[in-house]
Order: C-alpha cells, then structure tokens, then sequence
C-alpha cells in the first residue's frame, strides 16, 4: 500500500554542513523519497536496496505528520523549535488530524478537546478562555505562530495545522499574560510537494462546508499554498445563521537554505447570527436558586435582526537566517486589521407583574405562556496592530557545558475603538425596543438598527516592547537546567467620549514588568523526561483595553506556578503520556475598594491538580488521545466585598474534566472511532450561590471509509450522540449557553 504524499519530507540544505552530518542525512532523505515515490521503487537501482534500515522507519514513524497522526513530538510554543520533552512545563498538542476525526472547525471546539478548559459565555461573543481555573486574556494569552491574536472574532480551524496549549505562567516568552497558560494557533505552510486536498461536508441544520487546500511546489526550494473555507448553516437549529468565508495564502522560498522567506495572508468574513444564551430561573417560589429552563437547547428566543458580523485580515512577512545548522534568526513582521458589528438580545425571564396572573415565574410553574423580556447587547469595535520580533536559538559549549538558548526581542503597537448608538437627545434616533414575549412564540420578528446615527464612545491604543533571553544549560549527564528572563514596557492611553457633551475624558498608564521562568530536568532516557519548574506572569488592568478612573492607576497583578511533571514515551515509540502536578496562584488579584471605590490588588487565588495526556498508537491499529485533569483544591484566599467570596471555590473550575478519543484501523478502506468530553459541575462567573452547571458526558463517533485508495475518502460524524442536554458556557446568574444538540456530519475527501 502505496504511503500518502502527505508523507513527503523535504530535508533542508545546509549553510556549512559538516561531512559527517551531510553523510547521515542523505540517505535519510532518499529512503523517505522514494518510499513515497512508487516511480522511483520501478527504477530504482541496487543502491536503494540499501536504504531498508528498520531504524530509519523508526525515526520516520516517531514524528508523523499532523495529518497523519494524533501524536507530535516537537513544538513551537516556545518561540524556538523544541522538543517537547525539553519544555520543563505541560503543553497539549491538537493535531490536524484530532481536528478533522472529530469534525472539528472552530478553535473554542478544538479546546474543548484539552481538559482544564472552561469557557465564559462572553458578552462579545469571542473565546473567553479559562485554562486551570484561571482566565486567559484574548487579548494577551492567543497567538497565531508565536504572535499575539489580540482581536475579537470567532476563530476557524481551516487554515490551522495544529493548535498548541502550552500550561501555567508564560509571560517569560510572551510578555503580559494570565496564569493559566497560552494557547498557539499554528498556520498551514507551503511545503515542497504537490498536494491538494477538497472537503465538502453536508450535515443537520442545512450545514454546508466546503474547504479546500492546495499546495504547489514552484521551485526547487519555494512552494505556494492556498487555502479556502465557505460555510452556511442554520445554526444547531437555534434560529441563527452560520454565513463565513476565509482566505489564506502561504508561499515560501529558499525553503531549507541559509536565507529562508515567507509571505503570508489570512481574511476571515463572519456575517453570523448570534444566540446570546438562555436565561435561568427561579426553582421554586420559596428557593430562589437558580437554575437552567426546560427547553430544547435549539430553540431561539432573540430576534430574527441579531447578527455577529465581523472580518480578520493580517498578512506577515518572516526571514529566517541559518548561521548554521545549530543557530538561526527568525525574525517576523505582521500587520491586522479586524471589525466587529454585533446586535445581540439579553434574554431574560420577566418579572412577576408580566407572568400570567401576576406571579412569579418559577421552574415549577415554567410553561409556553411564561413571558421573557429581551434587552439589547449592541457592540461595534474595530482594532488595528503591528507586531514584530526577532527570535535567536543557538547551540555551543561553554566551559565545558552544552548550552541552548533562545533570546529575542519583540514589539506591539495596538489601537482599538469602540463606537455606540446616539440616542434621540444626543443628535440619533429612537430604535422600537425590543418585544416581551412568551416562550412558546419563540424568537420575534426584525428590529430594524439601521437608522442608528453611531459615534466614538472609546479609543485605546498602547505601544509595548519587551526582551528575554533564556537558557537551557547541560549541566551533567541526563540533567539540564533551564533559566530565564524578560523585561517588558508598555504605555497605553485610553479615551473615553461622552456622545451628549462630547467631553473626552484621558487615561494614562506605563507599566514595567520582570518575569522569569525556571526548570530542572531528569532525562534518564531518550524515552524518559521528568520536570521541576517555576515561572511568573503579570497582567495589566489594560488587558480588556480599557481604563477607568478605578483602574488607570492599578498596578499589574502577578501570578506563578509550580509544576512536577513527566514526559514518558513507550518502548516502540508509539505512545507518549504527559503527568504534572500543578499549583498555580494569582498573588494580587484585583478588587474593588469600596470606600475608595478604585482598584486595589487585595485578592488572591490558587488552584492545585493533576494533569495527564495519553496520546499515540497503542497497536499499529488502534489510536488513542486522551486528556484529564482533576483539581481538588481551589479556593479565593482573600476577596473583597462584592467578589466571587473569600473561603469558596472559585468559578467556572470544575473538579474533574476529561476528553478521550479513540479510532481503529478495521481494515485497509475501513477506520472507526468514538470518543467522549467529560465535566463535573461547575458555577458562573462571579460565583453566585447556589448556582451551578450539572456535569455531563457527551459522545460523539466516527466512521470512515476510503473509496478510492489515496484519492478518495467518505466520512460520518456523529456528534452527542445521546442528544444530552448540557450548560456548555455560562455567565454570572443572567444566562448560559448550551451545548450542541445530535449532529450529523458527511465529509466527502477528494485528494489530486
């Protein structure tokens, strides 16, 4: 059976190779060549019968390709290529193959699929990510190849060739971030090889997908590749749209030689509409608890005008300089420009004077005649940014020590504004509000905001730069330490203006931050690695850009975490396990004063757990990724009036979480799968008592059936396959959103 051109591998030209290194390389090459190439196989002569070692096919199969498998061994999470049993810190791997066996097309979706996880239901409609019962900022804590992703939109998976979770503190690498960790989006790149690849996927809900991905070698070392993506759906059947498109392009040249270049292009259009979430409601007259409403989680209550209608564009230019084969220069320029327009209804269930006979709505009374109110959650932004860094990996010996290290400097120039409605008295007009309605009328009729007259309510813009420079030293046989340290700036200004005076009120802020990051490593074995490690991270209260009066002048807080971990892979190299012990602590949380009435850094947090990721191939046949964390102890240790509240469990942290994933080669056409994500319950965003999300397991399976062989392939997913019913994210006590009801999915895969 003939290997996939996914397969190929190009082996890059080196600047000075030594003899030797150029001697073992080669063969290596030409055996990969031509096990892909049955051309070659026909005319191959008596030399290539000498490129059979089992070794070489060992060390082909321990890094597949992300199309090709769920297990990866190296990342670049860490700026630089790195193994990853040399990250003395947890970093999940989602493969492009995790993504296409589980049908995956969002990035929110593809997290889920990391344990540790949870999601606000966001007022903005973007990822509003907790990693390890900490909040990632979406405008610190994404990237898209090691580059900040700072802007608010609904991520696609179509361009992505994996997306990397890297755990606990980061700002040593990144610069300002949470505690939880960060979360690398990795783009498709041009290889040297002609492939292409189009899906086209009909499924539940008029769900239509096609994507397609070309790839063309256009020199002997330069390549172009193009990807596409157009969707349209009626969403889960929740009476709102699925309309996007998107665009990207790749093309590289003097791939593998001392100067390498790449340029590249991404758009992405949304014209979605958008399901604000459910309202919760009282469970009884006399328990004012609250609790999620009876409902098919496909019904939709907003109006048919709600629309999330928002555009990604960014393009990036990168050299990389090979000094030689031990030591590179990687330097990146990207410039973004994206938009949101987003008209949105707050659900809620009315009060008692508009209940039918004046009382209270409760879940034991709930019907089709109880009424819901709709409020508006208009919000119209666009943001502008410009980064670029410069990143240098290099090996040497030193004083008798063998020394990696990775330094760089990078640099942020960031401009958001946000605009709103004028009212009548501020020169606008008068928008009909809204209707009351009942829930067995659904969702109402168009609310026309086109006449909307909009002005300038805010705009920040910030200048940030920052310089690291880490260490990773050979310090004795199978120990190495790792070391480092950056050092960040950032001024931002941030003007609000009122639309009735048209005053502009100006807020100023510089902050400068140290982090560092530590580890020890126990490497007994090319099979066996074991981790200590301490790093921090900073935030700043201008991570939502924005400032106020009670936060302009607040100072960054702070968090660390400690991790004991281990990175073990099995005797044929098919498996790998990830285990760490964790704690991580905000030490100056922000709360409120409320005698001053201004930010204060007075809280503090901790989350204490388990981690542990299984991925690989546990027979030649069977394929297995697993994901599980349990934290058991998690507590806000000193809070203020108003907070989640001193001595509790802290919101949206789950004490077990899990995803499994499991596929089977039944026969050479023939591959099934099934897997399962796992939550035990959990309460809201500022931990209202009494109110939480039950846990649940949902299931989802997979078949897949290769028609024609390499050319060929037809695919059914089935997603919940129980039809559970499930709060999937949730906000404070006004509403959640549920998760995906049974879904259906054919994916057609045509290869040439």
């Amino acid at each position: 059976m003939a290997h996939k051109k996914s397969r190929h591998r190009h082996i890059p030209k080196q600047a000075n190779p030594a003899a030797t290194g150029e001697r073992a390389i080669l063969p290596l090459g030409a055996l990969m060549f031509a096990a892909s190439m049955s051309s070659w196989a026909q005319t191959a002569d008596d030399d290539t019968k000498t490129l059979k070692p089992v070794v070489v096919k060992a060390t082909a199969e321990a890094e597949p390709s992300g199309k090709d498998s769920l297990r990866t061994t190296t990342t670049r999470i860490g700026k630089g290529k790195q193994q990853l049993r040399d990250i003395p810190q947890s970093v999940t791997v989602v493969t492009e193959k995790l993504l296409d066996d589980r049908k995956v097309d969002t990035v929110k979706e593809a997290l889920k699929m990391t344990s540790g996880v949870t999601f606000l239901a966001a007022e903005g409609g973007e990822e509003d990510i907790r990693l390890r019962g900490f909040p990632l900022n979406t405008t610190g804590d994404l990237f898209i190849d090691g580059m900040r992703d700072p802007a608010f939109y609904d991520r696609d998976t179509f361009n992505m060739d994996r997306i990397e979770v890297m755990r606990g503190s980061a700002s040593m690498l990144f610069g300002r971030g949470s505690t939880g960790g960060a979360v690398n989006q990795v783009n498709k790149q041009a290889k040297l090889l002609d492939e292409s690849q189009v899906d086209l996927t009909l499924g539940s809900y008029q769900y239509r997908r096609v994507v397609a991905d070309v790839n063309v070698k256009t020199g002997d070392d330069s390549a172009l590749r193009l990807n596409a993506m157009r969707t349209l759906a009626d969403n889960n059947g929740a009476g709102t749209s699925l309309d996007k498109y998107g665009f990207a392009a790749d093309y590289r040249w003097g791939i593998g030689s001392r100067d390498e270049f790449e340029v590249n292009f991404f758009y992405l259009n949304n014209n979605n509409g958008i399901n604000y979430g459910l309202p919760y409601i009282r469970k009884s007259a006399t328990n004012a608890a609250l609790t999620t409403i009876p409902v098919d989680p496909s019904s939709y209550y907003g109006t048919q005008s709600d629309y999330n209608h928002g555009s990604a564009a960014y393009a990036t230019f990168a050299h990389t300089h090979r000094f030689s084969a031990d030591t590179e220069l990687v330097t990146k320029i990207r410039k973004g420009d994206f938009e949101r327009d987003q008209r949105a209804s707050t659900v809620r269930i009315a009060g008692a004077a508009l209940q039918p006979g004046g009382v209270l709505a409760t879940r034991e009374n709930f019907s089709n005649a109880t009424v819901l109110t709709r409020g508006v959650q208009n919000k119209i932004q666009s943001m502008e940014n410009l980064f670029a860094q410069s990143d240098l990996s290099t090996k040497f010996e030193a004083l008798g020590l063998k020394h990696e290290v990775l330094t760089g400097v990078d640099f942020a120039w960031e401009k958001k504004i946000v605009r709103g409605a004028r009212s009548a008295a501020q020169g606008g007009v008068t928008i009909p509000a809204k209707p009351t309605t009942t829930i067995g009328a659904g969702g109402t009729g168009w609310v026309d905001e086109d006449a909307r007259v909009i002005g300038k309510t805010s705009e920040f813009e910030s200048l940030s730069g920052g310089v690291y420079a880490q260490d990773l030293i050979h310090v004795a046989p199978h120990w190495k330490l790792l070391a480092g340290l950056r050092y960040d700036g950032m001024s931002a200004q941030y003007d609000a203006f009122n639309l009735a005076t048209n005053a502009v009120t100006n807020y100023q802020q510089s902050i400068y931050k140290m982090s560092n990051r530590f580890g020890l490593l126990f490497q007994p074995s090319d099979r066996h690695s074991f981790h200590l490690s301490y790093g921090t991270s900073f935030n700043t209260s201008g991570d939502t850009y924005s400032y106020s009066t009670a936060t302009v002048n607040t100072p960054p807080e702070k968090s660390m975490n400690v991790e004991l971990g281990a990175k073990i892979d099995s005797a044929d190299r098919r498996m790998s396990s990830r285990f760490a012990l964790f704690r991580g602590v905000k030490l100056n949380e922000r709360n409120t004063d409320p005698l001053l009435n201004i930010a204060v850094l007075s809280g503090k947090r901790h989350a204490t757990g388990f981690e542990t990721d299984v991925i690989g191939k546990i027979t030649p046949r069977w394929e297995v990724y697993g994901s599980y964390t349990w934290i058991w102890d998690a507590e806000i240790d000193k809070g203020a009036e108003g907070t989640e509240g001193e001595g509790r469990r802290p919101s949206l942290i789950p004490k077990h979480q899990g995803s499994l994933w499991s596929t089977y080669q039944v026969d050479e056409k023939m591959r099934v799968g099934i897997g399962a994500n796992a939550r035990t319950k959990m309460t809201p965003n500022r931990n209202p008592v009494n109110l939480y999300s039950d846990g649940y397991v949902t299931y989802d399976a997979m078949a897949e059936y290769e028609a024609i062989q390499d050319k060929l392939t037809l695919k059914a997913n089935l997603i919940n396959l129980t039809n559970k019913f499930y709060a999937d994210s949730m906000y404070a006590n006004g509403h959640y959103v549920p998760g995906v009801g049974r879904t259906v999915y054919i994916t057609g895969s045509l290869k040439f």
